[in-house]
């Protein structure tokens, strides 16, 4: 007769289990705690010999209980004694936390901050009159708009076919003053405030709040001081090509729509914040970005650049883009890295 272990698969022997069982006393009403000779190896073993179920307790020693059950067997387990309890729990202890960008990355339900947004940004819908002619609307109005770098202007249009007007929200551009008109269309003056199509102005001319998709009303070019650059058409294929202000080429259809000029409020990034309750209020109506703690000046549970006796990141800041989770701070995937040394030609 044999226990087999299915923990390690080691034998123990039909003398060490019958020096076991003689040595316990059994009553239905009580039960005993008998030592357990060192030889027997831990796992999970059954042996078909008594009506007995036996447990090994982490202090070392099996306790003996009378049980109801008619199969013929002794079911031993072992439990893992206090000093691996204590190493699994210090284990446990040591590992990292969820880092900041795990719990960005995660995502939640999001709320925009829009109590104090006054509308949309955008223009007409793109109508008859627009893409064959013209339409006029007059400058109501100039305001702020909390949250966005520009200003807005307030301006009125007749409607198309009923007896009244519609006050649309554009993105003021620098020149515009109330009382100006504003010509909407295909062939309106090339003016400071105008929208016309892209195909319908020269190249070179800087215009904004350009239209990415035909009818979108708006899309590139709308923060403060930027604008886009018309640099080429292709007429037969009825496409435009125009330089963002990040620098980029893009290729859009001609019949997008933009507004000449350049966004009003430019050099608004010139003068410093100086305190931190300024940007505390500048980003209030924005989003929940601010403030943001570096990772070399928190500890080592919470950032992988962190600890430390003064605040380095004590390591390569690249980081492979195979890297588990908590691993990816710093530079992700990187190329290269430093400044750009040389010159470098583009082609318009």
């Amino acid at each position: 007769m044999h226990a087999v272990l299915g923990l390690r698969d080691n034998l123990i022997t039909e003398e060490t289990m019958l020096s076991i069982l003689k040595s316990m006393t059994l009553s239905p009403a009580t039960s005993a705690a008998v030592p357990i000779p060192s030889s027997i190896p831990p796992g999970n073993c059954q042996l078909p010999v008594a009506l007995l179920q036996v447990m090994f307790r982490h202090d070392g020693c099996l306790i003996p209980t009378q049980t109801p059950s008619i199969s013929r067997r002794i079911d031993i387990t072992l439990q893992p004694s206090s000093a691996a309890a204590d190493s699994t729990k210090n284990q446990l202890d040591i590992m990292g936390r969820v880092i900041r960008n795990q719990r960005k990355g995660r995502g939640s339900i999001f709320t925009a901050h829009t109590r104090l947004n006054k509308a949309p940004a955008q223009f007409r819908t793109l109508d008859y009159a627009e893409r064959h002619g013209y339409t006029r609307g007059v400058v109501k109005e100039i305001i702020h708009d909390a949250g966005r770098g520009a200003p807005l202007a307030k301006v009125s249009f007749r409607h198309p076919y009923k007896y009244k007007d519609v006050v649309e929200t554009f993105i003021a551009n620098e020149g515009m003053y109330t009382g100006q008109f504003i010509y909407a269309g295909k062939n309106a003056t090339l003016t400071v405030g105008n929208i016309l199509p892209l195909g319908s102005v020269p190249e070179g001319t800087v215009m904004t709040n350009v239209e990415e998709k035909v009818g979108d009303r708006g899309a590139l070019g709308r923060t403060s001081g930027n604008y886009v650059t018309v640099i080429g058409h292709n007429p037969e294929e009825g496409k435009t090509r125009v330089k963002l202000p990040s620098g980029a080429k893009k290729v859009v259809k001609s019949r997008s729509r933009g507004m000449v000029g350049i966004v009003a409020g430019g050099g608004r990034t010139d003068k410093p914040l100086l305190k931190a309750s300024r940007a505390k209020h500048k980003f209030s109506v924005k989003r929940n970005s601010w403030p943001k703690t570096r990772g070399v000046a928190m500890n080592p549970v919470d950032h992988p650049h962190g600890g430390g006796n003064h605040q380095h990141i004590g390591k390569a800041s690249t980081i492979s883009r195979y890297a588990s989770a908590g691993q990816k701070a710093g530079l992700i995937a990187a190329r290269r890295t430093g400044l750009l040394r040389g010159t470098q030609k583009t082609k318009d």
